[in-house]
């Protein structure tokens, strides 16, 4: 695993850790939904997970573009198939996502070092 995949994973898995150790039951139920919402459904996880890419390049989140890239490479979503995606999402979000797509194919391409 590349070292920026690797950092960004044990930074997530750390702090999902301190958060969820606080037991709060509001905050697990959030973690447990989203859990639950990107699974095989009547829409297959591959598709979900795009749609998750879109709606978070959209709001311009980092990290949960770096989730959903990965998520979506470990479900066979090809370079083509995510550059597609984040074009749709460069489109509906406007020009100010391009420093986040510069960010994702970074990511991307760190992912595709393991394959």
């Amino acid at each position: 695993m590349s070292q920026k995949v690797q950092e960004f994973n044990d930074y997530r898995a750390k702090m999902n850790d301190k958060i969820l150790a606080g037991d709060n039951k509001i905050i697990k139920r959030i973690f447990n939904l989203d859990t639950n919402a990107f699974n095989e459904g009547h829409l297959p996880k591959k598709t979900k997970e795009l749609l998750g890419l879109v709606a978070s390049a959209v709001l311009r989140c980092d990290d949960c573009i770096a989730y959903h890239l990965e998520t979506a490479h470990k479900n066979g979503v090809t370079k083509e198939e995510m550059m597609e995606t984040m074009s749709i999402a460069t489109l509906v979000g406007g020009t100010i996502l391009i420093p986040h797509l510069r960010r994702a194919v970074e990511f991307w391409e760190s992912l595709e070092e393991n394959s």
